[in-house]
């Protein structure tokens, strides 16, 4: 059965871009949505995870848990989808500042 996915895909390469178009609409510049089967959404993060390199990909889809969906994250500036008792909270990586003051 086919749902809609939305995948976000910051700073990726011009091909990967093109290859998300023929299957997804870019709504807005990096944003895609559309409505594939589960072959087909595995098959494009499969795509967008292996070229993501420096950039970004973040897929969010329908799932049958407390919030409705899943995430899947790819890249090097991605941020970590963390299970908090059944629950995926975002864990954002802090970066160590010289000069900061600690908390």
């Amino acid at each position: 059965m086919a749902s809609m996915i939305v995948l976000s895909a910051t700073a990726v390469p011009d091909h990967l871009r093109g290859a998300l178009t023929r299957w997804l609409l870019e709504v807005t510049p990096e944003l895609y949505v559309g409505t594939v089967s589960a072959r087909v959404r595995d098959e494009l993060w499969t795509a967008a995870a292996a070229c993501t390199g420096d950039g970004m990909s973040v897929l969010a889809y329908p799932s049958d848990n407390e919030q409705g969906f899943e995430l899947r994250t790819a890249g090097t500036r991605r941020r970590q989808p963390v299970d908090f008792d059944g629950l995926t909270l975002i864990a954002f990586n802090r970066e160590s500042k010289e000069g900061a003051n600690p908390l």
